[in-house]
């Protein structure tokens, strides 16, 4: 350590001196004895005139701590020197640095930096760059690379040109790489390698990578692990095991699979090919040598082959692992998120949330969507929106994972805001974005909003997407637009088994039955195979429309000609037709015959039927089933009540009003929602906060006038609450759709329908009243409740009094 005593001496060296000092500094890569030197060549003040020693031991210094792995200093260094290094070596160690490490731009501004100061690049200046170039898919600068390389005759070096297939293949450019694959004068197995890899990267090219690697073989050059490695992913897109299978006991015979990541890619393709019993034989075979990859693999297998718990319970055993020295990383994270959301596991969802703020991972992009997705999906959405207004960086899947929360809580206007504000924020909706933002405007009936999407969708080219026009389908269908949503049906130039089952299940909640079959015959005839529901959909629709015959003849065909056999979805619908029907005597037969024992959506169907027929005998008996089920909500109490007033019977239905609310079932408020210029207006049952309210009043008094001389008197057995018969014709006045549709009359230019949707079930009272309504006011009305659509026109409904 004489130097550094002489040094500490202050004594001023020569600039050969301090070369000398940093050349073994660099021989033994001491970056402490580095910056002691830099030190001391601050403190003398050595002159930064164009002496030439001086500009060397400027880059041996820099050459030391890049060797040292030290780049801020080095970075700092190179950009305060008066006189850029003229080394190559230089150059390619700064290059490479950030070719290696990222940020991957800076690597590729290096490269044309040191063009600009006309320093030549050597041969292993272009495969660190273009190396820079695959991270990035950066395909334009990795083409003038080439051009670069050309000039200087260097592109048919083996190296050069492996990095350029290696680039050209990642940017998704195949046939430039098989050219300069081609033209490539030897090719060693990392040339093979780099252009198998990039046609594995791109799973639809299956075929041809394994062409490729009997071509190889035929080339004489033998596959290696990394073969093995590039070669695994295509197998496990194209879901092809017996393939999967062969290079495991290649891998076997040649010694490959002691490799942990060789071990770990065919982990993840038996995974990926649903044989989680062999992933996880490879998992326990690899032993103490397992890595986060290893781990993640064997994660993103049990989600996939739908193993949640088993995903969930290997994860806490990771987590309690003594000798686990290596620490979950953000995709295994995200993997375990994913099984949460499944399981609606909110508990470990939660935990996982506190071990990535602890950990530092909250800010990874990736992981913050796959959490917010998480609690969405746990039915949590307001720690959803929380999570997401803390975000500090969102993109269009953060957005996407939110407005989707929304929609399937049934934060339907939330997410429409969040939709508008997605835009005002720069970004722009993408598909998955517009799947789910269409159901928020269908949920709400908010056409304006929805036909606003439509149009985004064309001008941004989407709107050929099937998905897209899917739930533009079921969107224009329950916004009672079933003419559009026929029309977008018809333009599509590809459609699938959801196009079919959209378009039938929104012919069928409209009372088209008829129309849902035609469509489901010509389904048949362009040799689309139905699934078990598009079966719903058409027993449903027959439902709907009292096709009894039909419904029957399809729900026997569903085995007998399709090979579909029927689920308790199918028995309810079944139900359903026949207790609308009248048919009690068949129904209950039917129900006796079941395969399984019927479930309280069967007895609920047969329930409402004997409410709408007065068939309060049945009705008792399938009240006492319900009850030894368990009431899955309010509307079975409510159907018995009502049951039991229509004929009269109050202390019996008081008494349904208090069991209901001893078990602890309160009655959902009634709420209905009208769009008018784009604003959707919610109305609930006898509320007047509505700045129209006395408007709304007097419209519905000058109605009622015109009601009660066409024959109308409140029905009272609608009217829960033990109150005055006048008092109950107020409530029954007040209801939220009767409020709704006054407030469209008042709004809404005459000649325009009025569409009304509401979160309930239309009531016997409502619907008598909006028949009427329609005929005063010549006024087309349309009110979509939790059934169905009614049409009301000219004093009728097409629901035929029964829904």
């Amino acid at each position: 350590m004489l130097w550094a005593t002489r040094l500490k001496s202050h004594k001023i060296f020569s600039l050969a001196d301090y070369e000398r000092l940093l050349e073994a500094s660099l021989q033994s890569k001491s970056v402490s004895q580095g910056k002691i030197i830099h030190q001391h060549l601050i403190k003398n003040h050595i002159p930064h005139g164009d002496d030439d020693h001086f500009n060397q031991t400027i880059e041996k210094l820099t050459h030391l701590y890049l060797a040292c792995k030290e780049v801020e200093y080095a970075r700092r260094l190179f950009d305060r020197s008066p006189q850029k290094p003229k080394k190559v070596l230089i150059w390619n160690l700064l290059i490479r640095t950030y070719a290696w490490n990222g940020p991957y731009g800076e690597a590729i501004n290096f490269y044309y930096k040191m063009l600009e100061l006309g320093i030549q690049p050597s041969k292993f200046t272009f495969p660190i760059v273009l190396k820079a170039c695959s991270a990035l898919q950066a395909i334009e600068p990795g083409k003038d690379i080439h051009v670069h390389a050309k000039r200087l005759r260097l592109d048919s070096d083996v190296y050069v040109s492996t990095a350029l297939v290696d680039m050209y293949a990642k940017c998704g450019c195949l046939d430039d790489a098989e050219t300069v694959f081609s033209d490539m004068p030897r090719r060693d197995v990392v040339a093979w390698n780099s252009m198998i890899a990039g046609f594995s990267l791109h799973g639809v090219y299956y075929d041809e990578t394994m062409q490729l690697l009997v071509r190889m073989q035929k080339d004489f050059i033998s596959p290696n692990s990394s073969t093995i490695v590039a070669i695994l992913p295509a197998i496990a897109q194209a879901n092809a095991l017996s393939h999967g299978k062969a290079m495991h006991g290649f891998c076997v015979r040649r010694g490959y699979i002691d490799d942990v990541i060789v071990a770990t890619g065919i982990l993840d393709m038996y995974g990926k090919c649903l044989y989680i019993g062999y992933a996880r034989k490879i998992f326990d075979r690899v032993g103490i040598d397992k890595n986060e990859v290893t781990w993640s693999a064997m994660f993103g297998a049990y989600v996939i082959c739908d193993f949640m718990r088993e995903a969930l319970e290997l994860f806490r055993e990771m987590m309690r692992r003594k000798d686990f020295a290596l620490s979950p990383t953000a995709v295994t994270l995200a993997t375990v998120l994913r099984a949460c959301a499944k399981l609606a596991d909110s508990n470990m969802g939660r935990c996982i949330h506190c071990y990535t703020v602890k950990s530092g991972f909250v800010s990874d992009l990736m992981l913050g969507n796959t959490l917010l997705s998480a609690y969405a999906k746990c039915g949590i959405v307001n720690d959803a929106k929380k999570f997401f207004y803390e975000m500090d960086l969102k993109d269009t899947v953060s957005y996407s994972a939110i407005i989707s929360g929304c929609v399937q809580n049934g934060h339907a206007e939330e997410a429409l805001r969040l939709f508008h504000k997605m835009q005002l924020s720069g970004l722009d909706p993408e598909m998955a974005t517009m799947v789910g933002v269409l159901p928020a405007s269908a949920h709400l009936a908010a056409i304006q909003h929805g036909s606003c999407s439509h149009c985004y969708a064309i001008v941004h080219g989407l709107a050929t997407e099937t998905a897209i026009c899917n739930a533009l389908i079921d969107m224009y269908a329950k916004c009672g637009r079933i003419d559009t949503a026929r029309r977008v049906f018809d333009r599509m130039h590809k459609r699938d088994i959801v196009s079919w089952n959209a378009m039938i299940i929104a012919y069928g909640i409209h009372g088209l039955g008829m129309e849902a079959l035609l469509l489901f015959d010509n389904m048949l005839a362009e040799g689309i195979e139905p699934d078990d529901v598009t079966f719903i959909c058409i027993l449903s629709a027959c439902s709907h429309s009292g096709l009894v015959t039909e419904g029957k003849h399809w729900f026997n065909a569903m085995n007998q000609d399709f090979g579909i056999t029927p689920r308790m979805e199918h028995y309810v619908c079944m139900a359903d037709l026949l207790s609308r029907a009248g048919k009690f005597e068949e129904v209950c037969n039917f129900i006796e015959k079941m395969p399984f024992e019927p479930d309280v959506r069967i007895w609920s169907a047969l329930l409402a039927a004997c409410r709408v027929h007065r068939n309060v005998e049945l009705g008792e008996q399938v009240s006492k089933k319900i009850q030894k089920l368990g009431h899955e909500s309010t509307g079975n109490f409510v159907l018995l009540s009502n049951m039991y007033g229509t004929v009269g019977r109050w202390d019996d239905a008081a008494q349904v009003r208090i069991l209901q609310r001893d078990q602890g079932f309160n009655k959902s408020p009634g709420c209905s929602w009208i769009e008018i210029g784009g604003v959707v207006h919610a109305f609930i049952g006898g509320d007047r906060s509505h700045p129209q309210s006395p408007q709304i009043k007097n419209k519905i008094d000058e109605l009622l006038v015109e009601m009660k001389r066409l024959g109308y008197h409140g029905e009272s057995s609608y009217v829960l609450q033990d109150v005055e018969d006048e008092e109950k014709e107020q409530i029954l006045l007040y209801h939220s759709e009767k409020l709704a549709i006054a407030f469209g009359i008042l709004n809404l230019n005459p000649n325009k329908p009025i569409l009304v949707t509401k979160n309930l079930r239309v009531c016997g009272d409502c619907h008598t009243a909006i028949k009427l309504i329609s005929l005063i006011t010549k006024r087309n009305i349309t009110v979509r409740d939790a059934s169905r659509f009614h049409h009301f026109k000219d004093g009728i409904c097409n629901c035929g009094d029964f829904w």
